[in-house]
Order: structure tokens, then C-alpha cells, then sequence
């Protein structure tokens, strides 16, 4: 699949989607198996010690999940959703934006493992804030709406 096609369908699961469009995730980039998606810093995405909240990450890690999975399943006319995610929070993060960098580890004819490396950017440095493990299950592409 090329670049072109991969970054469509980024978007178009970006768009569609409620959550993820309203708080502002936006791809970073985007290959085979591998997406990084980032999150700036919002007053409405923050805890109130001012950190973003446990579940901006989580939401930010299952859609890099699903998108580095997805990437791997959409020629056969198939996306990733969630089944299982696990995030564990390593330190507050506290700085300006947020990135995520999915890897496809594992995708079967059913099921995908993704693991996500989160780190907190504050200044141009990376502190690593959480990690994360997406179980995704293949479903049919959805149709666009015409």
C-alpha cells in the first residue's frame, strides 16, 4: 500500500470518529505497521493537577493501536477495532504535546497486537509517560457515507 493510500485511511478513521477528532489527535506519520499520532495540550483534555488525563492517553494509544494494525489489514478490505487494551501510566504527563508511535507486533487472519510507546513533549524533549498493548480484532472496512 502506498504512502498516499495509508495516510487516507488515517484520516478518514480520524473524521469518523467522534472522540478522536474532537480532541484533536492528528497523524504524524503513517507506514506499514507502524503510525505515530500526536495530542497538543488542551484545558479540556487535562486532570486538574494540569497533566493530561489517563484518558486522553488511553484514547491516544488505542487509536495508534488500531491504526498500526489497520494499516496491515486494509487491502483485504478489513480495519482494526479494540478487544483488549492495557496501558500502564510510567509518570505524570505534563508537557506540551503528546505523541504515540504504534508498532503492528503480530496480525492474523482475526486478530492484531500493536504495542505503544507514549511520551510527553515539554521543551523539544521526550520523557516516555506510558506504554501500552492493543489486542485488535479485523472487521470489514465500513462503507463510506455517500
Amino acid at each position: 500500500m502506498n504512502q498516499e493510500a495509508l495516510q487516507r485511511l488515517m484520516e478518514m478513521v480520524r473524521l469518523g470518529s467522534g472522540l478522536t477528532n474532537t480532541i484533536g489527535i492528528r497523524a504524524v506519520s503513517v507506514e506499514p505497521g507502524v503510525v505515530t499520532l500526536a495530542l497538543d495540550k488542551r484545558p479540556d483534555i487535562l486532570q486538574f493537577t494540569g497533566h493530561f488525563h489517563g484518558g486522553a492517553i488511553a484514547g491516544l494509544a488505542d487509536h495508534a493501536a488500531g491504526g498500526a494494525v489497520s494499516t496491515l489489514l486494509v487491502e483485504s478490505g478489513r480495519i482494526a477495532i479494540t478487544a483488549d487494551l492495557h496501558v500502564k501510566f510510567i509518570k505524570a504527563a505534563d508537557g506540551d504535546t503528546l505523541i504515540a508511535k504504534a508498532k503492528a507486533l503480530k496480525t492474523g487472519g482475526t486478530i492484531g497486537v500493536a504495542q505503544v510507546e507514549i511520551t510527553s513533549v515539554k521543551n523539544g524533549m521526550h520523557e516516555l509517560c506510558a506504554i501500552a498493548t492493543g489486542t485488535m480484532r479485523a472487521v470489514e472496512l465500513p462503507r463510506r457515507p455517500q
